[in-house]
């Protein structure tokens, strides 16, 4: 049994409650414990991680927030950030699922939170426990 850390950018309550809902199912059905920690935004989530990861507390960790596209530059500079920082976290072996979803409008991020629809909630904790997995079979 896996302790898994749960980090949300918590700006769209109700999208987020949906994609934590997913996440804690896979997460329970696969018989893991976890936790939620949450931060101001999805710029915070990989500096969140760093530091629990820091803290030999956790065996993985699951990325929740919700980006739409506003008016201007800010939505690719969060977007890409908050992928990039979590890609360089996965890059030294820290098993980690991104479910932070990228969209351009609210129906979007719907359907994709929805455990009925997409469940990106449920699909991130799920490559969380893969990627954990994965470093245990090579012994990282």
């Amino acid at each position: 049994m896996a302790k898994i850390l749960i980090v949300e950018a918590r700006f769209y309550d109700h999208l987020n409650d949906l994609l934590i809902e997913g996440a804690a199912a896979a997460l329970e059905e696969a018989g893991h414990k976890y936790e939620v920690a949450t931060v101001p935004g999805a710029l915070e989530i990989p500096g969140a991680i760093a530091l629990a990861a820091e803290s030999g507390r956790y065996d993985g960790f699951v990325a929740i927030g919700v980006v739409i596209r506003g008016e201007t530059y800010h939505f690719e500079v969060v977007s890409n950030e908050s992928a990039r920082g979590l890609m360089a976290l996965s890059m030294d072996a820290i098993p980690i699922g991104n479910g932070i979803l990228t969209v351009e409008n609210e129906a979007q991020a719907l359907t994709r939170a929805r455990r009925t629809e997409k469940d990106k909630g449920g699909e991130a904790a799920k490559a969380a426990i893969a990627m954990l997995a994965l470093r245990e079979r090579f012994g990282a």
